[in-house]
């Protein structure tokens, strides 16, 4: 396995608990968002464990800006990791898969590709587009045997919700509005992305599947 990011923190914490596991992993550093830094990580992958079986997209960012006071460069920063980073990873992986006629890729969506809430516009638009990515590619892929599938999580404890956790009045509406009424964790992620991986999901495509709580078919 691999284990990527741009920050060597990052890189080693991941590494650390897949080889407590009993796997294999490579660490290495990089960008999503540039294909000079994608080409050099295919490279080493390919040098280590010679092929790609299984991507995962999750590289994310998000910033809580109004529509009318947002800079270009934040725009253009939240649609580049979220949105054209998922493309160019796929891009660069998808000519081993082709080749080997089997493949699968997860991209991380959000609740946000269906609904929407202030300040958050680069972030929902590019998660309604990792969506949209996820469909296309999953038709334009299935002759090659490649399913493309999205996991959508909606209100979940991680450290990019900090902020939100630590709102006291937010907490509480996503507690009252998320008919499990609680945040999700982030390992309740885990077991969809093992079944997508696996070939229990051979005739699963295209999809945007919601773990949310069941906030996304609550009135």
């Amino acid at each position: 396995m691999v284990a990527t990011s741009r920050r060597i923190e990052q890189v080693e914490e991941t590494a650390a608990a897949l080889e407590a596991k009993g796997r294999r992993t490579v660490r290495a550093t990089s960008d999503v968002t540039s294909k000079a830094s994608l080409e050099a990580l295919l490279a080493k992958t390919l040098e280590k464990l010679g092929k790609v079986d299984i991507l995962v997209n999750s590289a994310g960012a998000i910033k809580r800006v109004p529509t009318l006071e947002m800079e270009d460069s934040t725009w253009d920063s939240i649609i580049a990791t979220n949105l054209t980073a998922p493309f160019l990873v796929s891009q660069a992986v998808l000519p081993a898969m082709i080749e080997k006629r089997r493949g699968k890729i997860i991209h991380i969506s959000s609740l946000m590709s269906d609904l929407a809430r202030p300040s958050v516009v680069p972030y929902t638009a590019a998660k309604g587009g990792v969506r949209q990515l996820t469909r296309g590619m999953a038709v334009e892929l299935a002759p090659h045997n490649i399913q493309v599938n999205a996991i959508a999580p909606g209100y979940f404890a991680t450290e990019m919700n900090r902020a939100l956790l630590d709102d006291v009045e937010f907490d509480a509406w996503v507690r009252r509005r998320t008919p499990a009424g609680r945040w999700g964790r982030p390992d309740e992620i885990g077991g969809l992305a093992v079944f997508l991986a696996s070939s229990a999901a051979d005739y699963i495509t295209g999809q945007n599947i919601l773990i949310d709580g069941g906030m996304s078919v609550a009135l």
